[in-house]
């Protein structure tokens, strides 16, 4: 582990982590990768010992710890080989929970940021569109004010977390007039009348709920509008810098974690007289995977360093994912390969770490999407700025 990076501290806080991760979560995931619902019981126990408050203020139940705190517990929840149940966690934490805390007043923070991080209320971020797709500013849900109320119609797709979570943190058009620039954001209580939601099967994520969410005229009271009016858009954006450095730093764990459990397949497999590890060939590939790995690794953790310090480092996070993914998918590629037949069985963990690898290139903004980001800021010079 980099002592550039990693205090003592926060070597002691993994291995904590990592144990209660084996003891609390380790026997129940192949019952929630077949059943496709995580028990609730676990969301209480990551309360309880504060980990779904890493980054959030100590006045609303969290404890305010820098964002390497949250990159180990990203990086010890893809150990456990359930990128759906890893999903749901850091969903709920820093994608709903990230706009409840950034915009949500006290109120809001109160009744809803509060039993987030104890781990009694789950919530999920809705901004995706079945026409829409990363076309965020192109959302055709509408939030239309009338009294002291808005009236929202519309719908929602790919949400982890859309179907069992308590809340749910939605984008709306308040001013369609305006495009991207008229798009509000409101939390709303999953018991709302109107709100329907419908479950997804997915390739990967097993253990994590997916679900296309309707809005039938819900009726959401005006107190729930988070920020301003219309500033929904620039919230939204603001916030992806993190959201893609938590995709790479997902990426670069999960390959870490194929690449150490095939070095331990490839030291126990014999071949023609001795273990494969010693066949010229398989140690080259796997060096250029550890390689590969190594340096998005580092990588993110520059990245993750400037963000701590407070910088908008939009331009490194969005290349983080975008290469982070990709090496991801081509190391759990060659990782499989390396087992031969066995990688192709269920029973072995590469079966599901490709699976579950494949929508990193897809979720939280495509590949194709953020090359343009990317090329927006290094050819035509385009300056992003935080909103607030």
């Amino acid at each position: 582990m980099s002592h550039m990076y990693f205090t003592e501290e926060h070597n002691l806080f993994r291995e904590s982590l990592r144990d209660f991760l084996n003891k609390e979560v380790v026997p129940h995931i192949e019952k929630w990768e077949k059943t496709g619902t995580i028990e609730r019981f676990i969301w209480e126990k990551f309360g309880e010992m504060g980990y779904l408050g890493l980054a959030y203020p100590e006045e609303y139940g969290g404890l305010n710890l820098d964002l390497f705190y949250t990159i180990i517990l990203l990086e010890e929840l893809q150990r456990i080989n359930s990128g759906g149940f890893a999903a749901a966690i850091w969903a709920h934490t820093y994608l709903a929970m990230t706009h409840l805390n950034k915009e949500g007043d006290d109120y809001i923070k109160t009744k809803y940021l509060v039993p987030s991080i104890t781990g009694e209320s789950i919530g999920c971020l809705c901004i995706t569109e079945p026409f829409g797709g990363s076309d965020v500013a192109g959302m055709r849900t509408t939030a239309v004010k009338k009294g002291d109320n808005y009236i929202i119609n519309g719908s929602k797709t790919f949400i982890t977390n859309g179907v069992y979570s308590d809340y749910l943190v939605v984008s709306a058009k308040t001013d369609p007039s305006q495009g991207g620039k008229g798009i509000s954001m409101f939390v709303i209580d999953r018991d709302s009348k109107g709100v329907s939601a419908t479950k997804l099967d997915k390739l990967g994520w097993r253990a994590s709920d997916t679900g296309e969410i309707a809005f039938d005229n819900v009726v959401v009271p005006a107190s729930n509008l988070m920020g301003e009016e219309n500033q929904g858009f620039a919230y939204l954006m603001q916030h992806l810098a993190l959201e893609r450095l938590i995709m790479g730093v997902n990426a670069h764990a999960r390959a870490e974690y194929a690449l150490d459990y095939t070095k331990q397949y490839m030291s126990e497999r014999t071949a023609f007289g001795k273990t494969i590890d010693r066949f010229q060939a398989l140690r080259h590939t796997f060096a250029d995977c550890q390689t590969q790995m190594e340096i998005c690794k580092q990588f993110n953790y520059y990245v993750t360093k400037r963000l701590d310090l407070g910088e908008y480092a939009v331009k490194e996070a969005t290349m983080s994912k975008l290469q982070s993914t990709k090496m991801s998918d081509d190391v759990i590629y060659q990782c499989l390969q390396l087992l031969g037949g066995y990688g192709y069985m269920e029973e072995y963990p590469l079966a599901r770490l490709s699976r579950d690898s494949r929508l990193g290139p897809i979720g939280g903004g495509t590949s194709e999407i953020l090359r343009e980001v990317i090329a927006k800021i290094v050819i035509d010079g385009k300056d992003y700025k935080p909103a607030t």
